[in-house]
């Protein structure tokens, strides 16, 4: 069974983020690059409670052009993004449109409960792919739409970039993502 989702390549040595959903259950990954070259990709990390997976490839030493990651703890309602996917496999694909809410709640869609709300157009095969400002930054990671019919309704939710970037140093580092809890009685 094939599954088509997005990525967002992170490290210039071939560390990429995309949704846990979109490579669940997969157990060999292939990664397509917009220029068409495509790798082998290594599982490095799936973590379902934030729905984020870590994949690593071989560049063979190509150095690949990353996202650098944004302070969404300074983004705000009405800061332009543009959200970039695969939808529906069609190919590379950009929409624009704003943050229409930060720390949104009870999505629904992981235990993660802290979601940015965008109305670019996000559609199926979106998932895992970059929500990125105007500096060029990557904002978030596209992970759910709420809509009745399967298609953009102008509700997407991505998960921000500081948990992003807490699971893929994770991955690299330890190659597991640590909870911290504490039980009182």
């Amino acid at each position: 069974q094939n599954s088509l989702g997005s990525g967002v390549i992170v490290g210039s040595d071939g560390v990429i983020v995309t949704n846990n959903h979109v490579i669940d259950g997969a157990d060999t990954f292939r990664v397509v690059l917009s220029d068409r070259r495509e790798y082998p990709a290594e599982l490095v990390l799936a973590d379902e409670r934030t729905d984020l997976a870590v994949l690593k490839i071989d560049t063979e030493g190509a150095v690949l052009p990353t996202l650098p990651y944004a302070d969404t703890r300074a983004a705000q309602v009405g800061d332009l993004v543009l959200a970039i996917g695969n939808p529906f496999g069609v190919g590379q694909t950009v929409t624009s449109g704003i943050i229409s809410a930060t720390a949104r709640t009870d999505v629904g869609i992981s235990d993660y409960a802290f979601f940015l709300q965008t109305d670019a157009a996000v559609n199926p095969g979106n998932s895992g792919g970059a929500l990125v400002n105007t500096k060029g930054e990557l904002v978030g990671v596209n992970t759910a739409i709420f809509s009745r019919s399967g298609g953009s309704n102008g509700i997407g939710f991505a998960i921000p970039a500081e948990m992003v970037k807490r699971v893929v140093d994770a991955g690299m580092n330890e190659g597991t993502f640590v909870r911290p809890w504490l039980g009182l009685a």
